[in-house]
């Protein structure tokens, strides 16, 4: 690898996810003891730093608005890949598994991190500034999304329950997926310079353009351990995930708490990534981030679970409760009166990280 690499790449980076696959290996499929899944939990939180820090050199390689694709497509499709593999292996319990953490991926995109990347936007520029008609249109994007695929079924009446009929499934996969690929063409191709970072006078801000990037080889050896590191963290969330059931069964939550958790280590990730965005006054790319993860997470998963369920034997439940489609709804509104201005201040912030808290606490105690 030589000096190539440490130019830009300090050594744990390299270390971290091959000794995490390592312990992903060895505890995969067995049950764990207590003492083994604090050893897998650290090499969790190795795994998703040294994700986050491959990423970022692969998003300086190809540039913006490409980068913050990046580290958004791969931790989802990963997720997917574990939904799926989950569903398969759960069967009828695990019928609303991809409802639940499509939802839950939704709700911690769009106030969770949003308010995050707002919070550190305002307290360094005390108003935090981003292009609204790039965001604007990936909210819309994320509405729809969200609306066709998880706030339809509940008022569908060809399937009995929450559930789409084939026919309607067939359709929300297309739809979901033509949307998100006309998304990326807009966001990459037609109009770029909607996603890039503003300065205060609405001026795109191309300095990071203009700074050095790794090489090709550099950015490779990143991807491929973006790719490793993200496997070893969707995986060893996985195996932290009975001791998680077995704490909540024991605090007496509801087993849609453990989704809640599990969603939230799989996108830490992204949300760090985001956060640094923000804290190098790129409050765009982070906004891009999360946006584009609650985007990717409807578009590839609702496809790909419409083709896993000519495997599947149980029910497909996607359509959301009362309680949260109130808090998708609200969430929608925030949102769109928070990007209108393109301007945010601490008051947004503090309302999507208290819609944020509203649904952790809900999830909770439904």
């Amino acid at each position: 690898m030589g000096g190539m690499i440490a130019a830009l790449t300090t050594k744990w980076t390299l270390y971290v996810p091959i000794l995490a696959a390592l312990v992903l290996v060895c505890s995969w499929g067995r049950s764990v003891p207590g003492l083994i899944v604090a050893l897998v939990s650290v090499a969790l939180v190795g795994a998703v730093l040294a994700a986050v820090y491959h990423a970022e050199v692969v998003a300086h390689r190809v540039g913006e608005p490409y980068g913050s694709l990046v580290l958004a497509v791969a931790v989802t499709v990963i997720e997917v890949a574990l939904i799926v593999t989950m569903m398969i292996s759960g069967g009828d319990k695990a019928a609303s598994l991809a409802r639940d953490t499509v939802f839950a991926a939704v709700m911690i995109t769009c106030n969770g991190i949003f308010g995050l990347v707002l919070l550190v936007g305002a307290l360094r520029r005390r108003v935090a500034v981003f292009n609204a008609e790039g965001t604007g249109a990936a909210l819309a994007t994320v509405a729809t999304l969200a609306t066709l695929s998880l706030v339809l079924p509940t008022f569908t009446t060809s399937a009995p329950g929450p559930e789409f009929s084939s026919a309607q499934l067939a359709f929300a996969a297309v739809a979901s997926l033509a949307l998100y690929g006309l998304f990326v063409m807009v966001q990459t191709v037609r109009h770029p310079d909607d996603f890039l970072p503003v300065e205060d006078g609405g001026a795109v801000d191309d300095s990071d353009t203009h700074s050095h990037a790794p090489s090709n080889r550099v950015a490779l050896i990143s991807l491929g351990m973006l790719v490793l590191a993200l496997v070893c963290v969707v995986g060893l969330a996985k195996v932290v995930s009975p001791a998680l059931e077995s704490a909540v069964a024991s605090a007496g939550l509801p087993q849609s708490a453990v989704g809640v958790v599990i969603a939230m280590l799989v996108l830490l990730p992204e949300t760090i990534a985001a956060v640094n965005s923000a804290r190098r006054n790129q409050v765009q790319i982070g906004l891009n981030l999360a946006l584009g993860s609650a985007m990717a997470s409807i578009g590839l998963t609702i496809p790909v679970i419409a083709i896993a369920t000519i495997w599947l034997s149980g029910p497909l439940v996607l359509g959301l409760g009362a309680t949260q489609m109130v808090l998708l709804a609200l969430t929608v509104v925030v949102s769109t009166l928070t990007i209108v201005p393109g301007r945010a201040t601490l008051l947004h912030s503090g309302v999507h990280l208290a819609l944020f808290a509203a649904f952790v606490f809900l999830a909770a105690s439904p």
